[in-house]
This record gives structure tokens, sequence and C-alpha cells, in this order.
């Protein structure tokens, strides 16, 4: 009954928002009122980073039954939003009361979809493995049509859309499946015996391919730190992010601040999280800077308790520092663009690997015929790539087809020490556009 009654208050009060281009200078300003339930940020934030918009500045409040959150955002060109389709985009997406996005399923199915087979990876990463996983995937005439790969903390996981080659459709055959998965677990596994390798068939669509990421990578337990020889080298302590989870007794909250260096989608990875662990954001704000972005959440877990003991305090904060170190750009940025063929990428990750590059992350996509791939690289011990390596693998890619990008930016420096009450001051005042700008001047 309580269920059915939310549904109908839902119904009764729609979401409402305003996109506003007057009220700051340099952003487009979305505000989002809603009737509350949980995970309603994690699908806002969803919503704008499925088009592409940054979110500069936000301000979040969401006590008792109602939701608002006002969001500053930009373009990829760092302008405000005009475009008309990404604006009503925007309004049907967030307005509609059928909910924002797919929800989250316990399990993942078997059924493939009838463009392409969804498959879900994750093993011990290794120099070379993404190449060895193209090129069986290749000699099972499997042509890898959009991926995304990421590496973090020793674990490697991956989301990898395929068509049969000659069909160039899903792959439904049951017995070439269990093949699939066979072979691609043997080459996952390596010599590790510690770490199970999983290779999973996925519906496509149930769930945002980031968050599957996510998912499998906190499932993986990526967030616990591993001491291995070859990771032992001096790092730049200001890459890091810093994670501090206190308690605000007087308001019954934990209170999270995160500093870190700012990048595309950083809220998305830890809202996604937070929510994926249970916990509910009540209150918060972010703000970034030129480059470095600070955060922080007052929240409670779903049982409306906040942390109360120091083991959940610091799995909450590896957690959170995983989610931030995940998608981050480690390494020389290279981006391929060419006419698609089969075997592609199973010949680009095989030169990769030949000259002793190692993979970090990648995204691989093709479009109307092409293939724009991004990879982030390093050497085999995680040191800049030498250029005369680069210049050698152009040369035997092609000079126009594999473009070097700026190395990443560095990181902020890191802080001296977090202060408690940054927003506490005005959390519990009716938010309004007016208020926005105060906060968003308040740096």
């Amino acid at each position: 009954m309580d269920d059915e009654y939310a549904k109908f208050v839902r119904r009764m009060n729609p979401p409402r928002v305003v996109i506003d281009n007057d009220s700051c200078e340099d952003a487009t300003v979305i505000q989002v009122d809603s009737v509350n339930k949980h995970g309603i940020l994690l699908d806002v934030v969803q919503v704008l980073t499925d088009v592409n918009l940054t979110i500069t500045k936000a301000y979040i409040s969401s006590d008792g039954v109602w939701f608002m959150d006002v969001f500053n955002v930009i373009d990829r060109d760092g302008k405000k939003i005009r475009d008309k389709d990404i604006i009503n985009c925007i309004q049907m997406r967030l307005e509609s009361n059928a909910g924002f996005v797919p929800s989250m399923r316990d399990s993942v199915g078997v059924m493939p979809s009838e463009e392409h087979t969804s498959i879900e990876l994750s093993g011990t990463d290794r120099p070379g493995l993404l190449s060895e996983v193209c090129a069986v995937l290749a000699d099972l005439h499997c042509n890898v049509v959009n991926a995304e790969i990421w590496t973090h903390n020793t674990r490697a996981a991956a989301v990898v859309h395929v068509t049969d080659d000659s069909t160039g459709c899903a792959i439904e055959d049951p017995i070439r499946l269990i093949a699939i998965k066979d072979l691609l677990c043997n080459v996952l596994k390596g010599n590790n015996e510690l770490k199970p390798a999983k290779m999973t068939l996925a519906t496509p669509g149930v769930t945002n391919r980031d968050r599957r990421l996510h998912q499998i990578m906190f499932a993986d337990r990526d967030y616990e730190r591993v001491e291995r020889a070859e990771l032992r080298r001096v790092e730049d302590k200001g890459s890091k992010p810093h994670v501090t989870a206190l308690d605000c007794s007087q308001k019954d909250y934990t209170v999270i601040t995160m500093r870190s260096k700012d990048r595309p989608k950083l809220l998305f990875d830890i809202i996604c999280t937070l929510t994926d662990m249970q916990y509910v954001v009540f209150h918060g704000m972010v703000n970034t800077g030129r480059m470095e972005a600070y955060q922080e959440f007052y929240i409670r877990h779903v049982d409306g308790l906040p942390i109360n003991s120091e083991a959940e305090r610091e799995r909450v904060v590896q957690c959170l520092e995983a989610a931030i170190e995940r998608r981050a750009s480690e390494g020389l940025e290279l981006q391929l663009c060419t006419d698609d063929r089969v075997g592609l990428l199973s010949d680009i990750t095989r030169i990769f690997r030949e000259n002793s590059l190692c993979i970090k992350r990648a995204e691989i996509s093709t479009k109307n015929g092409k293939a724009m791939d991004t990879f982030y690289v390093t050497d085999v011990t995680g040191s800049p790539v030498d250029p005369k390596i680069i210049d050698s693998i152009r040369r035997q890619i092609g000079q126009t087809i594999l473009q070097v990008k700026c190395n990443p930016s560095p990181a902020p420096k890191p802080p001296q020490g977090t202060k408690m009450g940054y927003l506490f001051g005005n959390l519990f005042k009716a938010p309004s556009f007016q208020s926005f700008k105060l906060v968003r001047s308040y740096s």
C-alpha cells in the first residue's frame, strides 16, 4: 500500500524542470523539483551526463518528501546550452512520470539484442590483456562495434558490444556463446588463481554502461589497495583524490567531502557509487575551478542512519576514491579514426602490445562505417611513453589515422585540510536561483 501511495503522489506531482539561460553569465542553470525517491539524484545527473553536459556547480536538497536540485551546466565547448533539441530532450526526460532512466536490476540477463551481443568482462589487469581479448574475439569471428575498458588497482573491467562478422547481427547460437565465454575466461584468468575471471552475457539497455562498469569494479573489490612490486614507484601525490567522512552529530548526518582533479562525469561517478552502496544524499554542493573540483554531501544510509563505525567509514572513503580514480585519464591519450573493418581493433592493440604499451583505459566506437577509438596508454611500468615509440607506432598505423592528444594536465596541489560547515550554514534555507548564486560566489 505504501508503494502504491508513493506512486500516486508522484503522479499527482510530476517533476518540474526550469532551464534558464539568463540568471548566470557563463552557464545554463537547470532547476529540478520533484517528489523525492531513492536514486532520483543519480537519475537527474545521468540525464545531464547522457547529453554530454559538464556540471560546473550544483546545489542539492532533498530532505523530507520533496527533492530540489539546481545545476550550472555547460556544453563540451564550455558554452551555455542553446541547442533546442538538447533542451527539449532534457525537459522531456526529466519531466517524465515513468522515471528518468531504466532502473537497475539485481542480475543481468542472457538475451542479446537484435543489433549486437553485450559482453561484460572482469579479471586481473596485465600488459597486453586487451590485445589478447581482441585477438580471441577476432578468431571467433566477432566484430567489436563499441566498448569501454577500465583498469584500476590491478583489476580490469569491460563492457563490449559485438556482432557476427558475417551477418553484422547479434550472435545468438548458444553453443557459440558458450565457446566465446570459455575462451575469454581463460584469457582473463591468465596465471592468477586467487581472483576469478568473469564473462557475462548482458541484456543491453538494462543499466547505463558506465554504471555497469562501476558495479563490476565494485563487485571485484578494486577499492582494496593491493601491494605489488611493479606498482611500487614514485607517484604524484597531488593526483590522488582527498576524501573525508566526518560526523555531523547535530543533524545526524555523515558529511562527505572530496577534493580531486576536475574531469568530465566526475559527479556522475560519485553519485553512482553512493547510490549503489545504498546511501542517500540529503544535501550537498559541487564547486569546480580551473583544475580542481570540491564536493560536499550530507548523507545517510537508506535505513536512515549515518555511518556509525570506523570500518564502514573507511570502506566508504576507499570506494569513493576508487570511483574518482577509475575514469581518471592516466597516460597519454591517443585517438584513432579510420574506416572500420573486421579485426581492426585486434591489429591496433597487437601493435601497442608489441611496442610495450599498456592500455589503461579505452573507449571504442563505430559510426557510419568509421572506427573512432580513444586509448590512454603508458609503458609497462606505468611511466610516460617514450615519444620515439609513439612516432614508430604512428608510422606503422598511419600518421593521419592515429593522433596524439595532449598529456593530462598536472594535478592540483593536495589540500592542507578540510573545513566542515562550508554549506551547513545555509543548509536548511529554501533554495532558489538567488540563493544558488550566493553559493556560486562563495569560493
